[in-house]
């Protein structure tokens, strides 16, 4: 199984008052053949240009706008300030929406899943929203923003660990109209069929192993790899980590459960940014008295 234990963002699960800093980690890695384009003359890296599609000339980046087809050939331009009006802004947060019973999720929407390490001395109130998760057979539908995209999100427990599955917007899954489907049920279907179906699908049942299953194509392009490496050819790549601002400590749990069944809802962040304008006033008010004296 895939394994990695670089953090690559760095926030906090919230439900009600509740404030769990975590750090996610990627749960997958992609195993497919990646063929870089090289020159064969000099052996550079080969990139992509700018070209008109039309004349086929390049042209300078200063001259490119982004647009938005709507019709067949009709496109309405849409500047960088107004994209940069409606980009999603970075909370550092996963923000829980809802709990739904785990069974309830299709497995079309999941998209790619994250592990949710705690952080900052969070492993209890981690702990109590897994076990409370298991206990009550839900899982967490949460939003969250990575890398400046906003996301719906599914938080699962796995076992120790609590996984982020990032889902596709519902507007993105296809629905089955389109599609010449067999009717549910068993019309057509005879008692014998169904009975060697089930047969056979005894037979061929057993255990989940992931090692069971390999990506053969790949394995033997990485074996023809293995043999061209003794020639000395070999490149390295060094990707530039990620920051992210440290998590907040985390508050009395009880107290924040308490309050949050309550009713006492009111964010985090906007209690803190109260206490920080009460504060400013306060300092104000004092500098003013010193003034006058």
């Amino acid at each position: 199984m895939a394994t990695g234990s670089r953090t690559l963002w760095k926030g906090a699960i919230t439900f009600g008052l509740v404030h769990i800093p975590v750090g996610l980690h990627t749960a997958s890695s992609e195993q497919g053949v990646d063929f870089d384009w090289l020159d064969k003359r000099s052996m550079d890296p080969v990139g992509y240009k700018r070209i008109n599609k039309r004349t086929g000339k390049e042209i300078a980046k200063e001259n490119i706008v982004k647009g938005v087809q709507y019709e067949d050939g009709k496109y309405v331009i849409v500047s960088p300030e107004e994209i940069a009006a409606v980009f999603p802004k970075t909370t550092q947060t996963i923000s829980i929406e809802r709990f739904i019973d785990a069974g309830a999720m299709p497995f079309i929407f999941l998209e790619r899943p994250y592990y949710v390490a705690p952080l900052a001395k969070s492993e209890k109130v981690y702990a109590l929203l897994r076990e409370a998760l298991v206990d009550t057979g839900k899982i967490a539908l949460a939003k969250v923003v990575i890398a400046t995209k906003q996301h719906l999100a599914a938080l699962v427990p796995s076992g120790p660990a609590l996984v982020l599955n990032l889902l596709r917007w519902g507007d993105e899954v296809k629905t089955l109209d389109a599609l010449e489907l067999p009717p549910a049920g068993r019309k057509n279907i005879s008692a014998a069929e169904i009975k060697m179906a089930k047969q056979l699908v005894a037979e061929m049942s057993g255990d989940w192993d992931p090692e069971d299953f390999k990506d053969e194509f790949r394995h033997q392009v990485m074996q023809l790899v293995a043999k061209k490496v003794k020639a000395g050819d070999t490149e390295t790549v060094v990707q530039p980590e990620e920051t992210a601002p440290q998590a907040a400590n985390v508050l009395d749990l009880t107290a924040l459960l308490q309050r949050s069944l309550q009713g006492g809802r009111k964010p985090p962040a906007k209690a803190a940014a109260k206490k920080r304008t009460a504060r400013k006033a306060a300092a104000g008010k004092s500098a003013s008295q010193k003034k006058a004296a």
